[in-house]
């Protein structure tokens, strides 16, 4: 009787512990299933399949070789001065794409030999034109263009722009052309899926996909840097290929890479290489819009100088002479805030803005003086960037100098500011001094005391005298800098 009993009492403790654990199991099923339903299947991490967007594209993306003729030098040379990896170019020009895509070139001990380099590009329409990148085809003897089905054409260079390291080239004889359907940068997001189609290393028709990892990127290749920063894989040979969004458009043209990075590849925007694309079609050649300012960001110090609440805007820190700006009555520490309607918060989105206008636009500038908004109304020169390096002198922030004296046209070249500035010039700082800890130079120039403008030195001495606290704000100038507010105590 015992042992049946604790029979029977053992089999119902085990059915008790089956009915509990499969009681269990339904309500989690059940939970799961909640939590998988309220998961947002907008958000799909890794598309269903590459590979009809890679078939649909690669008959659009070709191969390029290009021979240049190089003189003298032989392998040093080609290390030193090879284009793009070395810092120079053949003619001697800083290459700001050295870290880049690039050639690989013959070896051998001549002085003149034949340096080979390879690149990608794309077909932008059935009548054979072709965007690269100006690094690929740069002083290039020869330009060979190879078609995703094995054909080869020759090709003459339309124009370029090194300034945007962009280039179009044309080819003619094939009426099976696929042109790629270009798309909108501005409408890529960072974190979409993008890939990437070139010739790495020479390996043809390679496709890689990745992220878009950031927008709007500064590398310091050249006055127009607005990257697209992306992880899908780039290598050398990618130069000119097209980066592309999931519905198969053109968003970029892959155009550098970070020798120490890993991960890090960059590609310009199709936005921005539109407008360039079409006057090199048009014309061979990219005429951009000056106004004849130099112009620096607003720092908080300077937003809350000029009492700028949101602090927008870009500050205008020297105006040419016998320029647009001039002309105009645009004046230094004026505020531009928008340009033909459209609002400005850097100096690169302002003289991206400049440059995209056509030479002779009357264009209206609206800026900020003294607190009030002004439109002034600029007939925009033509851009002319040789000219520009001579004329242009950034200056920088300063502070209160221990002796000062007035400027001169020989101080002023001395110290690398304009002639016709006004100011008054330090020309030493004591050492320990109120002035040496707030962290004023030999070389700046104080344009303003409590916000009044300063010519002379007998009017410094009567601001600073005249003050009504200790302490005392001062708007400087510096070479290759720009404008800064020090207060010194």
């Amino acid at each position: 009787m015992k042992i049946n009993y604790f029979k029977k009492l053992t089999i119902a403790i085990v059915v008790l512990v089956l009915a509990g654990f499969i009681w269990g199991y339904g309500l989690g099923n059940e939970t799961a299933a909640k939590a998988t339903t309220s998961v947002d299947y907008k958000v799909q991490m890794v598309p269903m399949n590459f590979a009809e967007l890679a078939k649909e594209v690669k008959p659009g993306v070709v191969n390029i070789r290009t021979v240049k003729t190089m003189k003298g030098g032989g392998p040093v040379f080609r290390h030193f001065f090879g284009n793009p990896f070395g810092p120079k170019n053949p003619h001697g020009e800083k290459n700001p794409f050295h870290e880049f895509f690039g050639p690989f070139s013959e070896r051998g001990p001549s002085r003149d030999f034949k340096q080979r380099s390879l690149g990608s590009g794309f077909f932008i329409d059935k009548d054979g034109y072709i965007v690269t990148n100006n690094h690929v085809i740069e002083n290039a003897d020869e330009i060979k263009v190879k078609l995703a089905n094995g054909k080869e054409y020759d090709a003459e260079l339309i124009g370029r722009d090194p300034n945007t390291d962009l280039a179009l080239i044309k080819i003619k004889g094939s009426s099976e052309l696929v042109p790629l359907k270009l798309g909108d940068s501005e409408k890529l997001d960072v974190g979409s899926w993008v890939v990437a189609i070139g010739s790495p290393f020479g390996l043809e028709q390679t496709v890689t996909a990745g992220i878009v990892s950031a927008k709007g990127r500064v590398i310091g290749a050249g006055p127009y840097d607005d990257f697209i920063q992306t992880d899908a894989s780039i290598n050398p040979g990618n130069s000119g290929g097209p980066l592309l969004n999931m519905s198969g458009e053109v968003v970029g043209i892959n155009t550098a890479i970070v020798a120490q990075g890993q991960g890090i590849g960059f590609a310009i925007p199709i936005n921005l290489a539109q407008g360039i694309i079409s006057q090199l079609k048009e014309d061979g050649s990219v005429t951009r819009g000056w106004l004849g300012v130099g112009i620096q960001d607003l720092t908080p110090e300077l937003a809350d100088y000029y009492n700028l609440k949101d602090k927008k805007g870009v500050l205008v820190s020297q105006v040419f002479r016998g320029d647009p700006a001039e002309k105009a009555g645009i004046k230094p520490n004026d505020i531009i805030i928008a340009v033909d309607g459209k609002p400005v918060n850097t100096g690169r989105e302002l003289s991206a803005t400049i440059a995209g206008l056509p030479v002779g636009k009357r264009t209206a500038i609206m800026v900020l003086r003294d607190g009030k908004e002004k439109t002034f109304y600029a007939e925009l020169a033509k851009r002319q960037d040789s000219e520009l390096v001579a004329k242009q002198e950034l200056e920088d922030n300063g502070d209160l100098g221990m002796q000062v004296t007035e400027l001169t046209p020989e101080s002023a070249r001395r110290f690398g500011h304009s002639e016709d500035e006004n100011g008054v010039l330090v020309i030493g700082v004591q050492p320990g001094s109120k002035a040496d800890q707030a962290g004023i130079q030999q070389g700046d120039l104080v344009k303003e005391v409590n916000r009044k403008p300063v010519d002379t030195v007998k009017g410094l001495q009567s601001e600073l005298k005249n003050r009504s606290s200790d302490s005392v704000q001062l708007l400087v100038k510096r070479p290759n800098a720009g404008f800064v507010v020090i207060t010194i105590s």
